[in-house]
Parts: structure tokens; C-alpha cells; sequence
């Protein structure tokens, strides 16, 4: 089975895609990126792929441009080079935030960005968590939408005590997520009332619900400045929370976020590894857990036609 299966890595998270490699007992194929003295990038699949089944793991990432063009140029090599079907594993998919019309003359380019993979090459994509569910629309070729609700809800029930536990969304657009969180671990939930200025510049209302004396924990989809999780924290706080975690999918934590989560008065904060994670990202209080194992059985029910929302059951 897995003679005709090729799995690739650009940039932004070969960790990630060795493990997944791992998994599934097959070494990471070769694939060569470079620059011309012009700045333009160079790809050069460095296999044969030629009728073969092919998975190319690449995260939305900062630089966000750069990994995207990687992801691009090695798809349409991998077309011309012709592989028989190449699937897009993008573990964070950062663009799905732009996924509506919010202010006068925009770009939706969660859509542009869904439309240009299946210019490039892409007959299928696999992602995890989206920012919103209705971005699974915007591709015309099959997604197959991971979740690592799963993964995290095992790690809190492993090292916490549910029975004073409540999950907490820090809007009212995150409730559903965080509903299957805590249906996944019997706890109740909660809502802050968010109102959002600007990228950067959060207002928090009041909790909708009951978390005085009990250990919160925060649940969304991403870190990436922390502004949101910190404002979240010190309502909580005021609220009169026991404690505070959080967990998400994407550990993006760029701009201040290190310096915010270090100062913020939090217990425990649970990622994955759909984001690599560098050294100086690194806090005691962070736990990165791995979706490679995810990943890698969704790869495979993929190669051999199975369901993959059977993962999921």
C-alpha cells in the first residue's frame, strides 16, 4: 500500500511531517526549495512520483506569503512531474479568518486563497480547525476538516479534576466549538460577551454563565497575539474563576503573545503542533501536544478510500 504513497514537506513545519512519517512507517520524500539570485523561489521534487498517491504538508505560517508560494510552486511540480493525485495538508490554514465581507472593498481571501490550491495543482485538500465552518465551502475541490478537540479534551481529562470544570468561549462565535469541547468532557459552559475593535483591540463584556470558584478553561480555535485569551483571563479573574486554562488547536503566538501569556495570571495553556513551535516560543506554562498520529491515520483511511470522519465516531 504504501509503495505508491509520497509524503513531502515545505517549509513551515517539517517536524510535524517527519512524525507524521513516523506514524505511518514511510520516510519523508525529498523535495529541494531554494532561491535564484532574484529573490524567486526554486522547487525541485526530488522523486518519483509518476502515477503515485502524494501528501504535501505545509502550514500557513509566518512568513505567511513565502510558505504559501512554497506550497504553490511544489504543487504544480508535483502536477508536472504527474502524480496520479496530490492532497494539500495544510495543518493551519491562517487565511480562513478572512472569511466574509466586513468592511467596503475587500479581498474574502480565505476563498482566493481555496481557489488558487486547486489552480496549482491541489485535487484535494486536508486541514484542521478552521476558523469558521462555512471556509469548508470555499473549495471547489474535497476538504477533509480535522479537529483536535479530541486530543486536547484527553490531556485535560487526564491531568484535571472535571468536576469543577467549565469551558468557556470567548465569544459568542466560538460557542459552538467550545460546545463540543465540553459535550466531549461532560462539563458545563459558559460565554464572554466580546466585542471586537480592531485586530489588536478587544472589549470584554460580562460571563454569560456560572464560573465563580470553579477552574475555567478558555477553548478557541487559535493563539496568535493573545490579546483575546489575556482580556478573557482578567474577566474570569473578576469573575471570581478558582483558576484559568486554555487550550487551542493553532499555538500561533506571534507579535507580544509570549511576553502577554507569560505576565497573564494562568495556570496552564495546551496547543498543538499544527504550528511549529521555535525555542524562545517555549513557556513552562505551554503544552504542546501532537496531532501527527491524526494526521497520519486521516492520510491513510485518505490513500485507501476510507472514511475519514470515522476518526471521529
Amino acid at each position: 500500500m504504501n509503495d505508491e504513497l509520497c509524503i513531502f514537506a515545505c517549509g513551515s513545519n517539517r517536524p510535524l511531517a517527519e512524525a507524521i512519517c513516523r506514524r505511518l512507517g514511510i520516510e519523508l520524500s525529498p523535495l529541494e526549495i531554494s532561491r535564484f539570485s532574484n529573490d524567486n523561489l526554486h522547487v525541485q521534487i526530488q522523486a518519483n512520483v509518476r502515477e503515485r498517491d502524494v501528501f504535501v504538508v505545509q502550514s500557513f505560517t509566518e512568513p505567511v506569503s513565502h510558505h504559501i508560494m512554497e506550497l504553490f510552486i511544489t504543487l504544480d511540480a508535483l502536477r508536472s512531474a504527474s502524480a496520479r493525485r496530490v492532497t494539500a495538508v495544510i495543518p493551519y490554514y491562517s487565511y480562513a479568518r478572512s472569511d466574509k465581507k466586513d468592511a467596503p472593498r475587500i479581498s474574502i481571501t480565505g476563498r482566493l486563497i481555496a481557489d488558487m490550491l486547486q489552480t496549482a495543482g491541489a485535487h484535494r485538500v486536508l486541514t484542521m480547525d478552521l476558523h469558521a465552518d462555512q471556509v469548508h465551502g470555499f473549495f471547489s475541490v474535497p476538504v477533509d476538516h480535522l479537529t483536535a478537540i479530541p486530543t486536547i479534551a484527553a490531556h485535560f481529562r487526564q491531568h484535571h479534576d472535571l468536576s469543577r470544570m467549565v469551558a468557556v468561549a470567548t465569544d459568542a462565535g466560538g460557542a459552538k466549538r467550545v460546545g463540543r469541547f465540553s459535550e466531549r468532557l461532560g462539563i458545563p459552559m459558559a460565554i464572554i460577551d466580546k466585542r471586537r475593535v480592531s485586530d489588536t483591540n478587544v472589549k470584554q463584556g460580562q460571563v454569560v454563565g456560572e464560573v465563580r470558584g470553579l477552574d475555567a478553561v478558555i477553548f478557541e480555535d487559535e493563539i496568535s497575539t493573545g490579546g483575546t485569551l489575556v482580556s478573557t483571563i482578567e474577566t474570569l479573574r473578576a469573575a471570581g474563576a478558582r483558576s484559568v486554562h486554555a487550550g487551542a488547536a493553532h499555538g500561533v503566538l506571534c507579535g507580544p503573545a509570549i511576553e502577554r501569556l507569560q505576565a497573564a495570571p494562568i495556570e496552564s495553556i495546551v496547543v498543538t503542533d499544527t504550528v511549529h513551535m521555535p525555542p524562545h516560543k517555549h513557556l513552562d506554562k505551554i503544552t504542546q501536544l501532537s496531532v501527527a498520529p491524526l494526521f497520519a491515520a486521516a492520510i491513510e483511511r485518505i490513500h485507501t478510500g476510507e472514511s475519514v470522519g470515522a476518526l471521529f465516531e
